[in-house]
């Protein structure tokens, strides 16, 4: 299981650079914040396509790039990359090359621009050339130095990554070692489908791994681990066993966690797919699954007390000694293993020695998320509960928050806690597509744990179809998902027409809702398909 930031939740002058763009060293010291006096980005806010427009003309004009920013006031990894990078001098200094375009989640017609740009999961960074053309798309899970240079990749780009990654299946023979990096340090989890198929991308990843020259061992490197990440998501989509248990797979990423400069070059990867990493590679329970995990202990222990990254990212290296731990077999393999006293002792600590200093609103959105979210994995619910609640007050998004003390109170069994905090959630959410998020959580949750209240279901189901009617892009992107999410449930709920009256009222609601749609608008057809199997 990927256990960033994403869970609780990428991408970017003009002629191209012959010299590679060197990693980072592991010990590189990080430029200090802006000060106040520093201009910021000067952001082109963008809510409708005029705006855009706007933005890609004045491009054209200045023969800049464009840089899209699509992200949320609530998300965790959103408020990460604004307190990691967006306020570094060095990231302020660079977006002075090209436009800075910012799409909040929660701008009028922000989700149909998500169509336009085929963006759904927050953040998504993309980099567009002076034309429009897409260029590339960055990983917003790299630390800020690692970022940066990625982003003058692909400002340096000569085509889109998307042509790199042609000629690099046809053996990549012209390619130069600028290319490789910019197809290893790709956000192929924010993908969409513009490069490749989803359900083609560990084997568009195995076969770049492959082919990488040797003389370029930091992309093929994060090639490789890309790859194996992808066989797990692949495996757990389709059910699927996860092993493969590639050997030379293997004793690569032995090597990896070996080094302390290639493990930090590669935090990101290994913190976030440990457990998937160790699954794919070893068989539970064997030889080298205990060596694996033996050699990530040690790796992780090394980020997690690592200074030049950021808090969030040692935390996420924490939680992955979690996520391991959890993922050892017990005795009799039939119930979750109990972690070592001394991983919770820790677990407790970080989380409350990260509650303590952090001062940065951001970052204490980005982090204290995190750090509730492994006190749960943990098996200490109550301090995640404590944690959560004590942050209510210091939160932007404390409706956020309430989602996370509502899953906790799921997970113990408190059906009346836990649909308490759904609704307060819910209650107190802002903006249009997150009150849609919101509320189509709040009905999933009444489904799940109350589903004989049909009156309260009724009513949660009619104020969200109610508050999508009001919203002009209510059937787009996320919001359109977030709908399709409560319809489907709705759907399953009324099996065997248990709920008939109910859905009958529904749709007669949503009738009105899709009418008030022209006919040739896209909107209608996902609107009209809500309630129908």
């Amino acid at each position: 299981m990927k256990v960033s930031l994403s869970l609780i939740a990428a991408a970017t002058l003009v002629a191209a650079c012959s010299k590679p763009v060197e990693s980072p060293p592991a010990t590189a010291a990080a430029p200090a914040a802006a000060h106040p006096d520093v201009a910021g980005i000067a952001w082109k806010h963008a809510a409708s396509d005029a705006d855009v427009d706007a933005a890609f003309a004045q491009a054209k004009a200045e023969n800049k790039p464009v840089f899209v920013y699509w992200g949320a006031k609530w998300c965790p990894p959103c408020n990460q990359v604004k307190a990691t990078l967006f306020n570094r001098v060095d990231f302020i200094e660079r977006s002075r090359a090209f436009v800075p375009v910012y799409i909040d989640g929660d701008s009028p017609g922000a989700q149909k621009l998500g169509t336009r740009f085929a963006v759904r999961g927050y953040p998504t960074m993309v980099l567009f050339n002076a034309d429009g053309a897409e260029l590339t798309r960055l990983p917003g899970e790299v630390d800020a130095a690692q970022y940066t240079q990625v982003l003058t990749l692909g400002m340096n780009a000569q085509r889109p990554v998307k042509a790199v990654l042609a000629e690099a299946r046809r053996g990549g023979a012209g390619l130069t070692p600028n290319d490789w990096k910019l197809l290893a340090f790709y956000s192929w989890e924010t993908d969409e489908q513009r490069v490749v198929p989803k359900d083609q991308t560990a084997v568009v990843l195995e076969e770049l791994a492959a082919t990488c020259p040797t003389d370029q061992p930091d992309a093929a490197t994060r090639l490789l681990l890309k790859s194996v990440a992808a066989r797990s998501e692949k495996s757990a989509e389709k059910g699927a066993e996860k092993g493969g248990h590639d050997a030379a797979a293997r004793d690569r990423v032995l090597a990896v966690l070996a080094d302390p400069d290639a493990s930090r070059i590669h935090m990101d990867v290994l913190t976030n797919y440990a457990a998937d990493i160790a699954a794919v590679l070893t068989a539970a329970g064997t030889p080298e699954r205990r060596r694996l995990v033996d050699a990530f202990e040690v790796s992780l222990k090394r980020l997690e007390a690592d200074s030049t990254l950021s808090r969030a990212d040692r935390l996420t290296a924490l939680l992955a000694r979690v996520e391991l731990a959890k993922a050892e077999p017990s005795a009799g393999g039939k119930v979750e293993p109990v972690l070592p006293e001394a991983l919770r002792a820790e677990v407790r600590q970080h989380a409350a020695r990260a509650d303590r200093e952090i001062t940065d609103g951001y970052e204490r959105q980005a982090v204290i998320t995190a750090a509730a979210y492994m006190l749960r994995q943990a098996g200490l619910l109550d301090d995640s509960d404590a944690l959560l609640t004590a942050n209510l007050a210091k939160s932007h998004s404390p409706y956020y928050l309430m989602s996370a003390l509502a899953s906790n109170a799921k997970q113990r069994g408190d059906v009346e806690a836990a649909l308490r905090w759904s609704q307060q959630a819910f209650d107190t959410s802002e903006g249009p597509a997150t009150r849609l998020q919101w509320g189509a959580a709040y009905v999933n949750t009444l489904v799940d744990l109350a589903p004989q209240d049909e009156a309260r279901i009724e009513r949660a189901a009619q104020q969200l179809f109610d508050e999508a009617a009001a919203q002009p892009n209510a059937f787009y992107e996320r919001s359109a998902r977030s709908l399709q999410r409560v319809g489907s449930k709705l759907l399953a709920w009324n099996q065997g027409k248990k709920h008939a009256a109910v859905l009958q009222r529904l749709q007669g609601r949503l009738d009105g809702v899709c009418g008030q749609l022209p006919a040739d608008d896209v909107q209608r057809s996902v609107c009209e398909g809500l309630l129908k199997a």
